[in-house]
């Protein structure tokens, strides 16, 4: 390699950190904006940004801010389902245990002040007659 090529190659390795670092600076604001706390994901980050804003939406509209876990795990479902396609599974409380087998860049665990969700995608096979 001559000079002029390790000089675009440091430059290169210079921008991506800085891009990098851009991306985990602008997710960060995100998750403080909506008071997120992200456990485990494989789910790219505009999927994962329109989650946690609309738990979010759904919490902060509930009458008395009472926890309707069977509402917003509904309401997270469906907007999946009819977003990116079936089939969506949302299991939403305060203290519960899983083990899922999901699909690939379709798995989000995050907590929203005390409030645990877990949104997952599975394959779905055509069934055979």
């Amino acid at each position: 390699m001559d000079a002029a090529e390790e000089e675009l190659e440091r430059r290169s390795k210079f921008l991506n950190s800085l891009i990098q670092k851009k991306k985990a600076v602008e997710q960060q604001e995100h998750h403080d904006r909506f008071n997120v706390r992200l456990r485990a994901c494989d789910m790219p980050l505009p999927l994962q940004n329109r989650a946690f804003r609309c738990a979010r939406e759904h919490l902060d509209s509930m009458p008395g801010k009472k926890l309707d876990s069977k509402r917003l795990a509904l309401a997270l479902k469906k907007e999946f389902d009819s977003s990116y396609g079936p089939a969506w599974h949302c299991i939403v409380g305060t203290s519960f245990g899983s083990y899922v087998t999901h699909s690939l860049g379709g798995f989000l665990y995050f907590s929203i002040d005390k409030v645990y969700i877990l949104l997952f995608k599975t394959a779905v096979e055509p069934l055979d007659h």
